[in-house]
């Protein structure tokens, strides 16, 4: 079986046919003239016949070295667009996705970070829960999630937290039942509300759920009961925080992201959040 023909010495093989000569192929490929040489040496004795003969002053190419010449041209060719096809895909789509509930306070930031880094790198957003954000990164459809984690099982690694408050319609009145309205099953945010009003002596009811964070705001505007939100400070239009409801502590947001992923883009993601967090802890230690 004939050797494997080498890239980087049929480059040098086009090269003396397109530029004239070898002093000519090693200057416009950057290489000396002896280095030239060289390559076609070695792909005659690869091939066991001379390729390329003196012909007064110049050189010319053997009937075996233009058939050599006319394979290389479609060997390089099919090479370098199967280079432009992978380098396009290279640059695909970044895919990043979300829980609702940190959507619209984290992902702005993380959005401005990657288009800097990534100017060329088109960009699609997926908002969802955060058990489906988790299973999306596993089978590799997602690049980045923003998770909000409140359990223990939770993938990615932590790169902040954001408060949990209480939020309904002013003026709602309430008694030692509390009404709540908040996502469907499995919800972390729920079952921590439950936890914290029942260890505080509240009873609670269920009187609104829901699997979407617009249908959950929605029954609180509504007045239907009370909702656990992650807050970066700004409260949501129609509502108002209820301090006089048991504390809940705070949520950590972890970043998680795909198998194999480029690490420069996990770098500049996790950069964009420890931004984001930095900036908010020292707006927190303002305003108090």
């Amino acid at each position: 079986m004939t050797a494997a023909l080498d890239l980087v010495q049929l480059r040098s093989f086009v090269a003396i046919a397109d530029c004239g000569g070898f002093g000519r192929a090693a200057v416009a490929l950057h290489l000396s003239q002896p280095t030239v040489s060289q390559h076609v040496r070695s792909l005659e004795r690869r091939l066991h016949t001379p390729l390329v003969e003196r012909q007064g002053r110049g050189t010319r190419f053997t009937p075996a070295g233009e058939r050599l010449l006319a394979e290389a041209r479609r060997i390089l060719a099919v090479h370098d667009d199967a280079l432009a096809r992978l380098d396009a895909a290279g640059r695909r789509t970044v895919v990043i996705g979300s829980t609702e509930t940190a959507a619209d306070q984290v992902l702005p930031g993380l959005l401005t970070a990657l288009k800097d880094a990534y100017p060329d790198r088109p960009v699609q957003f997926s908002i969802d829960r955060s058990t489906q954000m988790a299973e999306a990164i596993d089978r590799g459809s997602i690049d980045v999630a923003v998770l909000l984690a409140l359990g223990p099982q939770t993938p990615g690694r932590p790169v902040g937290t954001l408060p949990l408050r209480w939020f309904a319609r002013p003026g709602l009145s309430l008694d030692d039942t509390v009404p709540l309205v908040a996502y469907s099953e499995p919800c972390g945010m729920r079952r921590r509300a439950m936890t914290e009003l029942g260890e505080a002596g509240r009873r609670v009811l269920l009187a609104a759920e829901s699997t979407s964070l617009e249908g959950v705001m929605a029954a609180a505007r509504a007045g239907l009961g009370v909702a656990v939100l992650p807050s970066a400070g700004a409260v949501p239009a129609g509502l108002v925080e209820r301090t006089d409801l048991p504390p809940l502590g705070v949520a950590a947001i972890h970043l998680a992201v795909r198998r194999g992923l480029d690490v420069d883009l996990e770098a500049a993601a996790l950069g964009a959040l420890e931004l984001f967090f930095t900036t908010l802890t020292r707006s927190t230690v303002h305003d108090h």
